[in-house]
């Protein structure tokens, strides 16, 4: 349940807004943390019976936020498999690095193709009411899949530009914390970062916007549990849905987006 104050974004200090697609757009974050959490395990079981070692399953939620929601695929499985004392070989073949990513996705698209994905009813609200004023409009995601996500969500023609994992590898693009997808996503709407107003659900992203020098930040804490983490990170405000975000203010001429 959300405490947040009355927020608002205000148009006349803003020329576009870049938000994060899982957990922000789309309910997927979920999905992924669902999809994580079964290829990490059946990895952890097969390592443990070939190791005798013992290794604790993945949470779904503990270790999703703290060690992979907002980064890369790769960034992620690093991230967990190091807290676990894992590492795992880079490139293709069985055991490594890029088999286990591989079996994530499978896991994640599996679930998409049985049960939809889902837009968040308050963003797609707010989507309109930005393109109703005039403001540009960005998604981005570290995953490879953001694209099919958005169209089977129904709003990929809600956003002007889009920037995703598959970007990121093309152009060589780091990950969160770093800025550079978000930035990016600045560039191709013809908006300087300081004009764009950024909104994340995850800590990484936030501490991405701060660094990325983003006008304005906004923190969507959905399970009122990170409120404080988000703002410590730089998000101000934090609301619990884009529903309770006032939007003021109007551009004066068209847009020119530059992708």
């Amino acid at each position: 349940m959300s405490t947040t104050r009355h927020a608002t974004l205000d148009l006349e200090a803003i020329d576009a807004v870049v938000l994060d697609t899982d957990g922000v757009i789309t309910d997927t974050a979920r999905v992924h943390a669902a999809a994580w959490k079964r290829a990490f395990d059946e990895f952890l079981r097969e390592r443990g019976r070939r190791t005798g070692a013992r290794l604790p399953s993945f949470d779904a939620e503990a270790d999703y936020l703290r060690y992979v929601d907002g980064r890369s695929r790769a960034d992620g499985a690093r991230t967990f498999l190091g807290s676990r004392g894992i590492v795992l070989p880079e490139g293709a073949g069985a055991g490594s690095l890029d088999a286990l990513l591989d079996r994530k996705t499978r896991y994640f698209l599996d679930e998409v193709a049985a049960h939809g994905v889902r837009a968040f009813p308050g963003t797609v609200a707010f989507l309109h009411e930005l393109r109703r004023r005039g403001a540009g409009i960005a998604a981005v995601s570290a995953s490879r899949n953001c694209g099919p996500v958005l169209r089977a969500a129904g709003v990929e023609h809600l956003a002007d530009v889009r920037v995703d994992g598959v970007d990121s590898a093309r152009l060589g693009l780091a990950g969160k914390p770093d800025p550079a997808l978000f930035l990016e996503a600045a560039r191709r709407l013809a908006t300087r970062p300081g004009r764009c107003a950024l909104v994340e659900d995850a800590l990484v992203g936030v501490e991405a916007g701060r660094r990325g020098g983003f006008g304005l930040v906004i923190g969507v804490d959905r399970t009122g549990r990170l409120r404080a983490d988000l703002r410590e990170r730089g998000a101000d405000p934090v609301v619990g849905d884009l529903a309770e975000l006032t939007v003021v203010g109007r551009h004066d001429g068209a847009r020119h987006v530059v992708v």
